[in-house]
């Protein structure tokens, strides 16, 4: 079994390494159209190489991370520690929002939120509903969203790989001289 596995993980590596070879990346995060392409040579890593998309991902993260919480509180917190670990920023505000939509609905209840409970998680998602409409979130963007998601993450990608060389430079500078 575990050779079976090295082998799944062997030829995916190749397969990614295999693109990178024949494509070229610049490293400019600041460039909108490198970003892109990044993105782009990245999205195709992950199909030949049959990994899941930057948004697939994170939703398989919070099934796995999150199945055995009872409770919404829990719950809305390990989904912002999740994106906290994957360097994901709150830009519009929803965490408090929909942590604000929960004190009102347990206050409504006047008990803590179970998962479980289908009248209380429907009053919550409403809530939610309201928040995602104040914000200007629709359902039907949702393959925007991932877009941008992805062109987030590769920007990061660009970023982390400009300081390392930059890091890297400097030391062999040091070296030479």
């Amino acid at each position: 079994m575990l050779k079976n596995i090295f082998v799944e993980v062997k030829n995916k590596f190749e397969t990614a390494i295999g693109i990178l070879k024949k494509e070229k990346i610049t490293i400019d995060p600041e460039d909108p159209a490198v970003v892109s392409h990044y993105a782009k040579v990245m999205k195709t890593i992950r199909e030949k190489a049959s990994l899941l998309p930057e948004s697939q991902d994170i939703l398989s993260t919070i099934e796995i991370e999150t199945q055995d919480i009872p409770d919404a509180r829990t719950y809305l917190l390990t989904l912002k520690e999740i994106r906290v670990k994957r360097g994901l920023t709150d830009d519009l505000g929803a965490e408090a929002l929909m942590i604000d939509a929960l004190d009102k609905v347990e206050k409504d209840l006047k008990k803590p939120l179970l998962r479980n409970d289908k009248k209380g998680m429907d009053l919550l998602l409403a809530e939610f509903d309201k928040i995602n409409k104040k914000l200007g979130i629709r359902k039907e963007d949702l393959p925007k969203y991932e877009e941008e998601l992805e062109l987030k993450v590769a920007k990061a990608q660009l970023e982390e790989l400009k300081k390392d060389a930059l890091e890297a430079m400097e030391t062999q500078k040091k070296r030479y001289y």
